[in-house]
């Protein structure tokens, strides 16, 4: 039914579909939660369309599998673990009896990381030093989620300034050290496991570091881990009572709900750090109980599925325009394509067609003077997920107004194209290419909590349309051991016998460069 209905709407127009569907397509492609509200409404997509798509979710056990998620159950199977992020932003007496216990634990952290963020923004060190500085050192899901975060929200009068380091690069830990007064800097290691390397190596840097500057006592006021392994933190060095906890039930690109965002309380205040948890509760609560005709996180997926798997679209662009949101499509391309970029079935099996596209995009109007002229009159077309605030936070009425209507118009000019080609065809624009446009009222705790577990629930839907596990990642751990053999080889700079042709080539000449 679904070729059915992509052969049919083939031959027509998004702008024909826009100017004839009336207030019943409209109804069916638009959904406001909230202070979120989407419209999908600019895409080859009908009544009839969206009512198999439906009928596929229903098929693919989409609210089962929800309910089976709320209540703790071990959905994700290849781990056997349950799937209990949304625990991390839900009111302690919301969750099921079932889950008593992890709440429990889940409001304790809550609590510890609550007194700390007091006392440092209040007293800060022992010694009587403010904290000026915060390092946060962690990558992918320990860092996407907490620099979005910092870069979006307002911080609070004389709350410290916070740097990241990610990846294993030297230079920017270099430039931290050079600049920053370590009588004044909190640093604080984010990784799940401890055993990050990339993590551990700062670390241990910026520990040596803290304790060349200062009595190793007072370094180690200064050192916190976040971690689900607080041994190993506390077998590095740091201080039993400064190890936050998270818990092996929540992926990585999941976390920034949990002591992940400490580095975010302490910039931003606690007060807005529990606003944000507040949103994303209130997407949880819609995605749970709202029938799913008018729920939006699954009608995103089933867009995102149409537009990949009917259509054929292998890349999906998100253009947020507003400059706060710069990261948000870095923080999207590890939640959507680390989360479902999967060729495997839960039972083993092959996917039989595609999973995620590739996510890219840039902010809104500077990305129109890079990339959209591919996306209007390239080869290949790009579904756009539009982003945009309606009220900012600054006066200046011309400047937002000209932002809102370059958003508007170039989601019109993607849909709608100059159709007649006329004397000159390189000036002929095609259209008929799709995109949404989510807005929110402002760009709030609330909202910015909401937009994100938004886009975490479609990517769980979407999953289970596809049939992967939406929440491991193997591919992104060959590479790591394969790196740690390689490692022990280049400072001995030796070539491992083990390795393959090109591999022992690029060593070879590494080593054959490299100032010693």
């Amino acid at each position: 039914m679904l070729e059915h209905h992509k052969q049919r709407l083939s031959r027509t127009r998004i702008a024909d579909l826009v100017a004839t569907g009336g207030e019943e397509r409209n109804r069916l492609l638009q959904c406001r939660v909230g202070p979120l509200y989407a419209d999908f409404s600019r895409s080859l997509m009908d009544g009839p369309a969206l009512a198999s798509l439906l009928t596929l979710a229903e098929q693919a056990a989409v609210p089962a599998a929800v309910a089976a998620m709320f209540a703790g159950e071990r959905i994700n199977a290849t781990e056997d673990r349950a799937v209990l992020h949304t625990l991390l932003r839900a009111p302690p007496a919301s969750a099921p009896a079932s889950l008593s216990q992890e709440a429990e634990w889940v409001f304790q952290a809550r609590e510890r990381m609550r007194e700390c963020v007091a006392r440092l923004r209040g007293r800060g060190f022992a010694d009587g030093r403010r904290v000026r500085h915060v390092i946060n050192v962690g990558i992918g899901g320990s860092d996407l989620g907490p620099r979005l975060l910092l870069d979006a929200l307002p911080a609070e009068v004389d709350s410290p300034e916070v740097h990241f380091l990610s990846g294993v690069d030297g230079h920017a830990l270099d430039r931290l050290m050079a600049r920053l007064d370590p009588a004044c800097t909190l640093v604080v290691m984010v990784s799940k496991s401890f055993s990050t390397r990339e993590t551990l190596l700062h670390g241990g840097l910026l520990r040596q570091w803290l304790e060349a500057g200062l009595d190793k006592d007072r370094a180690r006021e200064r050192l916190f881990a976040v971690t689900s392994r607080p041994d190993a933190a506390v077998a590095f060095g740091v201080s039993e009572m400064q190890v936050l906890s998270i818990w092996d039930w929540v992926g990585g690109r999941y976390s920034l709900w949990s002591a992940v965002s400490f580095a975010v309380a302490l910039r931003l205040g606690i007060s807005r750090f529990d606003a944000f948890l507040d949103g994303a509760a209130s997407m949880d609560e819609h995605f749970r109980a709202a029938p799913m005709a008018q729920n939006l996180p699954v009608l995103a997926a089933l867009m995102g599925y149409w537009h990949r798997n009917l259509l054929g679209y292998s890349s999906l662009c998100v253009v947020p325009y507003d400059p706060r949101l710069r990261e948000f499509p870095n923080y999207l391309q590890q939640l959507e394509m680390e989360s479902n970029g999967k060729s495997v079935q839960l039972d083993g099996s092959s996917v039989a067609g595609a999973t995620v596209p590739v996510v890219w995009g840039g902010v809104g109007t500077d990305v129109q003077h890079a990339f959209f002229q591919a996306l209007h009159q390239g080869t290949e077309v790009v579904p756009v997920d539009f982003v945009g605030v309606i009220n900012p936070d600054h006066g200046h009425d011309a400047h937002h107004n000209a932002l809102l209507a370059n958003m508007l118009a170039q989601s019109a000019a993607l849909a709608d194209g100059t159709p007649e080609l006329g004397a000159d065809p390189h000036r002929h624009h095609p259209g008929n290419r799709p995109s949404a446009v989510y807005l929110l009222d402002s760009l709030s705790p609330q909202s910015l909590g909401a937009l994100i577990a938004l886009y975490e629930h479609k990517v769980f839907v979407q999953s289970r349309l596809w049939g992967v596990n939406a929440f491991d990642q193997w591919g992104v751990e060959l590479g790591k051991k394969l790196a740690n053999s390689l490692e022990q080889a280049m400072a001995r700079g030796q070539v491992p016998d083990a390795a393959d042709p090109v591999t022992r080539r690029l060593i070879a000449e590494i080593a054959a460069r490299r100032r010693r």
